[in-house]
């Protein structure tokens, strides 16, 4: 039978099964999962049961659960599409020379992202760009997204004024809210096609942070027959009263399907490393007066997570410094909040075992860590609390989810396994392989429930399920990478295939 993408499956023959805490039988024999109403009802032997209704052959594969990202701006991330990648560019020169030359969108600006001036010998100049980009308006968003460097013509068109055209924190922020408002059809379209891509990657849902009332962007694309992957979005602070008003509570669904569901408050406390804004105990080098910025004062923090807790919302804090890590903590010591810490990059020694004290799971994002190792060993190599501490988490009883953080990094689930459990890319030695993760915490991360659920499958589970083309227990750091997604299934519905 001639399967296609929106069709029921009731069994995947002749897999294998792999994964963490795994009680099943079967070992590396072949087995047919056998499914129903959105579950597995069944896993058998080979041909044990009869194979009826619509089958794909998984001969040759292994089935896993279905893979989550934890942390994506999604209109921010599918915009990208339509903007100029300045990934590549090694001096402030460089990318004024690229966005000389950028297209014109519809709207009559430009928009490049991704550069990554802590790594540029030269500074960024309104000047220079002024004089290779005139009075089109011109943007230039950090690859860290805390700081947006713009022409005069756009500081005008934003009503923002910066003496070197670099706007940092939520004057950066504000401006790419501005620029993610383009028109509905547009950005629906290219939410689902960025979507559909994840889905071929393997990934059944996602947790989307954009910055935007989230509820009348996934209500319209739901109207629009949105079915791809499921959806748990946050509420930021300027909108926690709306919420709050209109009866919002974490797991609550916008359709009968349950696919979209209301998440947590998502609330930015600090900087980041690449703008050089994250809260540290220690100052950044040749900068004294400069620990980063805590964004949110503890006070503040402590007030909207209470607020949120009271109201039925879990809490999703963004902290990346050290600093603002340990004024996390404490918060949810306080509130009996339940949630997570976004990024998590620098912690505290002595703060890592109360991750798994108070419940607070760590939704890391372990490309960032290959991203930034450069930086880590230059920009941070005065602090003295733990970077990037994956493995300590781990020890410490933390639940880890991974994430991209896209457009951060690319939405890529494989990647950021490969650089949790071999801490590498490029063919270049492992970065402080001691905080490396074994491949059966980094598989369990990247699903619904994270390191703490395990990825063994069992009869009674929803079927969001992965057929992919080898095992990621046993791949290299390479071989991870490029694993491929022959099928995806969404409570037992295609929602990719390539077979």
């Amino acid at each position: 039978m001639s399967l296609a993408q929106g069709d029921g499956v009731d069994v995947i023959s002749g897999v294998r099964l792999t994964g963490a805490e795994r009680l099943d039988p079967f070992g590396t024999d072949p087995v047919d999962l056998h499914l129903a109403d959105g579950l597995i009802a069944d896993i058998a032997p080979v041909g044990a049961l009869p194979a009826r209704g619509r089958v794909v052959d998984g001969t040759g594969g292994w089935v896993v659960p279905g893979l989550w990202d934890h942390h994506i701006h999604t209109v921010q991330w599918a915009l990208v599409a339509q903007r100029v990648d300045l990934g590549g560019a090694g001096s402030a020169a460089e990318a004024v020379a690229v966005m000389r030359t950028a297209p014109v969108l519809d709207d009559g600006r430009r928009v490049g992202t991704g550069f990554r001036d802590a790594f540029w010998a030269d500074a960024p100049t309104l000047e220079a760009l002024d004089a290779a980009t005139g009075e089109v308006p011109t943007y230039l968003i950090n690859a860290d997204v805390h700081s947006v460097w713009m022409n005069s013509a756009a500081l005008r068109r934003e009503g923002m004024s910066a003496p070197d055209g670099v706007v940092r924190e939520e004057p950066a922020f504000e401006v790419s809210r501005r620029l993610n408002l383009v028109d509905p059809a547009v950005a629906d379209r290219l939410v689902t096609e960025s979507l559909a891509r994840a889905a071929a990657r393997g990934v059944t849902g996602i947790v989307d942070l954009d910055m935007a009332w989230n509820v009348e962007g996934w209500t319209r694309r739901l109207e629009r027959g949105f079915d791809l992957t499921r959806v748990s979005f946050g509420v930021y602070p300027a909108l926690l009263e709306r919420a709050i008003a209109e009866g919002l509570r974490t797991g609550d669904a916008l359709d009968a399907a349950g696919l979209v569901r209301v998440g947590s408050l998502k609330a930015i406390t600090d900087g980041s490393l690449g703008t050089r804004t994250a809260a540290c105990s220690h100052h950044y080098p040749g900068d004294p007066g400069n620990f980063g910025l805590l964004t949110v004062p503890p006070d503040e923090l402590v007030a909207l997570m209470t607020r949120a807790t009271g109201a039925g919302l879990t809490c999703a804090i963004h902290a990346i410094g050290d600093v603002a890590n340990s004024h996390a903590l404490d918060a949810f010591a306080t509130t009996g909040a339940t949630g997570t810490i976004e990024h998590a990059q620098l912690v505290a020694h002595v703060d890592i075992p109360r991750f798994g004290r108070l419940g607070v799971a760590a939704s890391v994002q372990p490309e960032h860590a290959i991203d930034d190792r450069d930086l880590t060993d230059t920009i941070w190599a005065s602090q003295t609390a733990q970077p990037y501490p994956l493995r300590a988490l781990a020890d410490a009883g933390a639940n880890l989810l991974f994430g991209s953080d896209a457009p951060v990094s690319p939405l890529d689930p494989w990647a950021a396994m490969a650089a949790a459990v071999h801490r590498t890319r490029d063919g270049r030695a492992p970065w402080r392989p001691d905080q490396a993760l074994d491949a059966g915490t980094a598989l369990a991360a990247s699903t619904a429930g994270g390191s703490e659920t395990g990825s063994a499958l069992e009869p009674g589970m929803t079927a969001d399920l992965v057929l992919i083309d080898r095992d990621p227990l046993t791949a290299d750091e390479p071989a991870l990478r490029g694993t491929r997604a022959h099928a995806t299934l969404l409570a037992g519905r295609l929602t990719h295939l390539d077979i």
